[in-house]
């Protein structure tokens, strides 16, 4: 499709959910609207596919849990979109039993951590902990999708010195190593602050911190919850409300260069160019200086592995819990605290981690819809894992094998606390192969444009903005150094995650400064 005017009020450079947010928003306000999309489909990362040849299943290929999206942007876009939460929230085998962290059984949960740690100290701690950071969802997330305080305007509004101090200006390992005593519990709690970046307890910058802040306050509650559906059912409610405003989205063209003189723009696409009053790009900011022809940005590194796979059945635990309880929320893999640490250094050092470690979520448990209805009666189920500490630069000599080395190091990770060899339980294809698919870093940058594969695009910032940012863009934390040119992807502020809160915030900055 090509676009149908010479001009729009708004150009979107890329069509992931942040770029159809953005479009609906301002498609809805009266503006005119083009997304320009390289893929042939919509979505980036946040997308549905059948992954395995003549397997009907629907697989959240990359992006695969919800925390961080507004229920705001859901009911302002009328978007047909549910979630669902987990009622448990982790399981981390441990010898031949493990941790269970059941959110809707406070006994069974501190029998768990008395199995594990022998005490109910780290159990006290946990309640005490997760309560405090319940307390700083509740006043923090509502701020996401509002012009960005000021530090001390956010600091006055957590009014809690101590949490504070804990999050925003000392390491986050000091705070875990002086709350907990147990090894487990303290890889539990950390896990959090790793998921997509590549660093460690003790970092003096605070990406751990910065990390940990947006994976406990998603939706006031922390909670991380199933898109029923999968990560598909979004994007297509999103186009739809998009197009329905009068947005047009196109598919098949590449953006290829932006310039600006700070009034109008002029977007090239593969195939031809349109002028535009602003331009939104939903894109990493890597990606951006490169369509404007500015300095590029050193590459940030993404340090993830990501496994898809398709279970005849789910695997048998050494542990005596039911494989659906075990597997129903957060299943963690070689994450004690001490494991994390070793597996980061020997990333650091160059070195693919001994013991990689991992987590695991299977969608069908609470969602099965996404299976055709005879691999439901068959017990099938998909399960998908999250590689921590693998980053992008120990890929690039021979990114093949060592992506195969570190996937069979993984899955025996994962055997050492099964009762079966996962293997044993793969479904097969159309094929006969295996319905297992593994993303490297590399492989994310390729197919979905994440830098390095990083999955924030870069690193994450903290939630306030300078005392004296008085520009919109810079107001809602999608400023770009141009005025017209605003980010509306996960390198906004406030952007990370599958949230449509960059999006968003570039809508409104845009409206403001229309209005202004």
């Amino acid at each position: 499709m090509q676009p149908t005017r010479a001009s729009y009020d708004v150009v979107v450079a890329g069509g992931g959910h942040n770029g159809l947010v953005a479009a609906a928003y301002l498609a809805r306000a009266g503006r005119s609207v083009l997304v320009l999309e390289r893929q042939d489909h919509l979505g980036g990362a946040a997308v549905s596919e059948r992954v395995f040849d003549g397997v009907d299943a629907r697989l959240s290929r990359y992006s695969y849990l919800v925390s961080l999206l507004p229920r705001q942007l859901i009911r302002e876009l009328g978007l047909r979109f549910e979630t669902c939460r987990r009622r448990i929230s982790s399981y981390t085998p441990v010898g031949d039993t493990g941790l269970l962290i059941d959110t809707a059984d406070e006994y069974r949960t501190r029998a768990s951590f008395l199995r594990i740690t022998g005490s109910e100290a780290d159990f006290r701690a946990w309640q005490e902990f997760y309560g405090r950071t319940g307390r700083l969802a509740q006043r923090v997330f509502p701020t996401l999708t509002r012009p960005l305080p000021t530090r001390a305007e956010l600091q006055r509004l957590i009014d809690d010195s101590a949490t504070w101090e804990a999050l925003f200006e000392r390491p986050l390992g000091e705070t875990i190593e002086a709350s907990f005593a147990d090894d487990t519990v303290r890889g539990v709690v950390l896990t959090d602050a790793l998921i997509g970046t590549f660093t460690h307890a003790h970092d003096p910058t605070l990406r751990q911190n910065r990390c940990f802040l947006y994976h406990v306050i998603g939706g006031g509650t922390g909670d991380w919850d199933v898109p029923i559906g999968g990560m598909g059912a979004l994007t297509d409610a999103l186009a739809a409300a998009a197009r329905a405003a009068g947005a047009e989205l196109c598919t098949g063209r590449a953006v290829t260069a932006v310039e600006t003189d700070g009034a109008t723009a002029e977007v090239r696409f593969d195939g031809g160019a349109v002028g535009a009053g602003h331009v939104l790009v939903n894109a990493a900011p890597r990606e951006l200086a490169r369509l404007l022809g500015e300095p590029v940005p050193e590459r940030p590194e993404g340090a993830q592995l990501k496994i898809n796979m398709l279970l005849r059945r789910l695997p048998r635990l050494r542990d005596s819990v039911d494989p659906a309880e075990a597997f129903a929320g957060t299943f963690h893999i070689a994450e004690g605290y001490a494991q994390l640490d070793r597996a980061y250094l020997e990333a650091e050092g160059g070195r693919l981690p001994s013991a990689p470690p991992a987590e695991i979520y299977c969608h069908t448990l609470t969602d099965p819809s996404i299976l055709a209805p005879d691999l439901v009666t068959q017990g099938a189920h998909t399960l998908t894992l999250f590689g921590l500490h693998t980053p992008a630069s120990l890929f690039l000599d021979d990114p093949d094998e060592t992506k195969q080395r570190l996937v069979t190091a993984t899955l025996a990770q994962l055997d050492s606390v099964l009762a079966e060899p996962i293997r044993e339980c793969l479904a097969v294809d159309a094929h006969g192969r295996p319905c297992l698919e593994a993303k490297s870093p590399l492989d994310l940058e390729r197919e979905v444009g994440l830098p390095g594969g990083h999955i924030f695009h870069r690193d994450l910032d903290f939630p306030f903005r300078a005392d004296d940012a008085t520009d919109p863009a810079d107001r809602w934390g999608v400023g770009t150094g141009h005025r017209n040119v605003l980010l509306c992807g996960a390198g906004a502020v406030r952007g990370g995650g599958v949230s449509g809160i960059g999006g968003h915030n570039a809508a409104m900055a845009v409206l403001e400064s229309d209005r202004g």
